[in-house]
């Protein structure tokens, strides 16, 4: 039977539909495959981009730890108002200081190191910032050169650059322990403008102020009758004022608006009330304990502050031995009243002074033992100084309580001699710098802030004059000789002194242009004021200049005159010249240390509870069997 034209037709049309049925599933599983190998390679395009990623990210992480791997920690450790002739490695046979005779013996040792400042708070500012104390505004135009209250003012501006800050931008972790004296707030209660952690640190523990007599309530107190006196004499004068004001105000004879006979009445209250506050109200508004911007006693325990700054001290280096970190121990030590625990009381041949001395030492001694248990000592920077030259008048009823400052003139706050501002100054860092060195080049405290930041791979500030030089490469011994040529020695805003490295033919002059009236004559010191002033009747202007020759007379006991030095008029033609440049590089700033500025305002007062019953002990008992 043949088949029909329809059948043949169905059958045709069948095969077709078949063809074209295989062409497209044909199509699809290509696109199928297509589809699957572009999602294949966008997955392994994803893929590589998240391994890029991670590689990249473990690149980064691996080079800032090896960064932070190859940073030396950094230690600085500096004393209060500690002699150059108290220590041991600088001449002292009669006081014990083994720990820093030690370091001295691992490290180097200058013998010309110089603070920027013969009193705590422009040489610490100095310190802090490498930079002379008169161009950050912490440098007095009045005998305050100090701050004096917590509820000052004044203090070390926030535009101000630390070391600390620099090397907390490169990693480091950063504590201040122990003494601050930069003040502590600008405007109000709490801004805390000035406080350490606002300056680059990241840990605080310590003093905001400075140790003074009145801390212990004993009879002989600190704070200057001078002072009380301006204060007095003040408050007398504005009340006066006031009352003169307000009378003619209400008899019409003076045309005077209330508002500014009340402003002026507020400030006579503002000394009065400092005039009143200097009569046993010190100890609570002036010696409190910190921790961060909290206040953990007020008043402080004295008995005990020893062993917490030295248990903070051991504690922050057992947190951070991973690195890198910069410590800073400020010590209280050996600052008056000169607090010093049962264990080293009466074991010196130098009264209560010795054994503070020596106590510190100690201190010095547990310190390093913490650096060297956790295995840092070869990667800790290790620098020890005092702020400033030991304090002569320090005394009471004959009794020496302040330092020895060898064969070198003056003391704490006289602004040229050489005692008070020529200063211990060590450094060690084993592998890198050469043990049991001395240095007899001049350098100066300054000079630490531009060695730490070198040190950290820091930038310094390119918007202002750093004073202080790197000495890492005097350290390292690729240069012979200091990078400073000209020093200049303030006391307060004035200039006392200069001196002149002349490095090729290595004689070291020093010229005086005013020094300090001892009183009495002769003495030393200035012993009926209990410290020497910076100006006015108190000072001797000299023209020519007093001049001294350290390399040959380092006591300053012959000064020169043309007769006797042929290089005289040349001498003080190019030290005159010289001060002449570095006043050009001086820019007006505010006065931190202005009268105004000093004075106590009650609410700046940092207070532990509702002012004006400021107390706490937040310490309690659990650390006194540290030391």
């Amino acid at each position: 039977m043949q088949p029909s034209g329809s059948m043949l037709l169905n059958n045709s049309r069948s095969k077709k539909n078949l063809r074209e049925r295989s062409k497209l599933e044909s199509r699809l599983t290509t696109a199928k495959f297509c589809i699957s190998q572009t999602a294949s390679q966008e997955a392994m395009r994803h893929l590589k981009l998240q391994w890029s990623w991670l590689a990249t990210l473990l690149v980064s992480c691996l080079k800032a730890y090896t960064s932070n791997a190859s940073k030396p920690n950094i230690l600085l450790m500096m004393a209060d108002d500690l002699g150059l002739g108290d220590v041991g490695c600088y001449g002292n046979h009669t006081l014990r200081t083994p720990n820093i005779d030690q370091l001295a013996k691992d490290g180097m040792k200058f013998t010309q190191h110089i603070a920027a400042a013969s009193l705590c708070t422009p040489s610490r500012a100095a310190f802090l910032t490498g930079r002379y104390p008169i161009r950050s505004g912490m440098a007095s135009p009045t005998s305050q050169r100090v701050i004096l209250w917590n509820g000052g003012s004044g203090g070390l501006p926030p535009n101000e650059t630390t070391f600390a800050r620099i090397l907390q931008q490169q990693g480091y972790t950063t504590a201040l322990i122990g003494k601050w004296h930069q003040g502590v707030n600008c405007e109000f209660h709490g801004d805390h403008c000035h406080h350490p952690l606002n300056h680059g640190f990241d840990y605080f523990y310590g003093m905001p102020a400075t140790l003074v007599n009145e801390c212990q309530g004993t009879e002989n107190p600190q704070i200057s009758p001078s002072l009380k006196a301006k204060y007095w004499l003040y408050s007398k004068t504005i009340a006066l004022a006031v009352l003169t004001l307000v009378i003619g105000k209400l008899s019409n004879l003076l045309s005077v608006k209330w508002k500014a006979i009340i402003c002026f009445a507020l400030c006579g209250f503002v000394f009065f009330i400092s005039w009143y506050s200097c009569y046993g109200f010190v100890k609570y508004w002036n010696c409190i304990l910190m921790r961060n911007y909290d206040i953990t006693e007020q008043p402080m325990k004295l008995e005990r502050t020893a062993s917490n700054v030295l248990k903070e001290a051991v504690s922050f280096i057992k947190r951070n031995k991973h690195g890198p970190f910069l410590l800073f121990v400020s010590f209280l030590h050996v600052h008056t009243p000169l607090v010093t625990t049962e264990r080293f009381l009466g074991k010196s041949r130098h009264g209560l002074y010795g054994d503070n001395v020596e106590e510190m030492d100690w201190m010095v001694g547990r310190i390093l033992d913490a650096v060297d248990k956790e295995g840092l000592t070869n990667n800790t920077f290790t620098y020890f100084t005092s702020d400033h030259g030991g304090s002569l008048e320090a005394q009471n009823h004959n009794v020496q309580l302040g330092g020895w400052n060898g064969i070198y003139k003056g003391g704490k706050g006289m602004g040229g001699w050489e005692g008070g501002i020529r200063v211990p100054g060590i450094i060690r860092w084993p592998g890198v710098l050469t043990a049991d060195t001395v240095i007899d080049e001049p350098t100066s405290l300054m000079d630490i802030y531009p060695t730490v930041a070198h040190l950290a791979g820091g930038i310094m500030p390119q918007d202002r004059v750093v004073d202080g030089r790197n000495l890492m490469p005097l350290l390292q011994g690729t240069v012979q000789h200091s990078k400073h040529e000209f020093m200049f020695h303030y006391c307060g805003v004035y200039l006392h002194a200069v001196r002149w490295h002349q490095k090729d033919s290595g004689a070291l002059w020093k010229a005086h242009f005013t020094t300090p009236i001892f009183q009495p004559e002769g003495a030393g010191a200035c012993y009926r004021g209990g410290m020497c002033h910076c100006f006015g009747e108190d000072v001797t202007h000299h023209d020519p200049p007093l001049l001294f020759d350290l390399s040959r007379d380092p006591s300053e006991s012959k000064p020169l005159s043309p007769s006797t030095e042929p290089l005289f008029d040349t001498v003080i033609s190019r030290i005159e010249r010289a001060v002449k440049e570095h006043r050009q590089t001086l820019t007006p700033v505010p006065q931190q240390l202005s009268g105004c500025n000093s004075v106590w305002k009650p609410w700046l007062q940092p207070c532990c509870g509702t002012f004006p019953f400021c107390w706490c002990d937040k310490e309690g008992d659990s650390d006194q069997g540290f030391l």
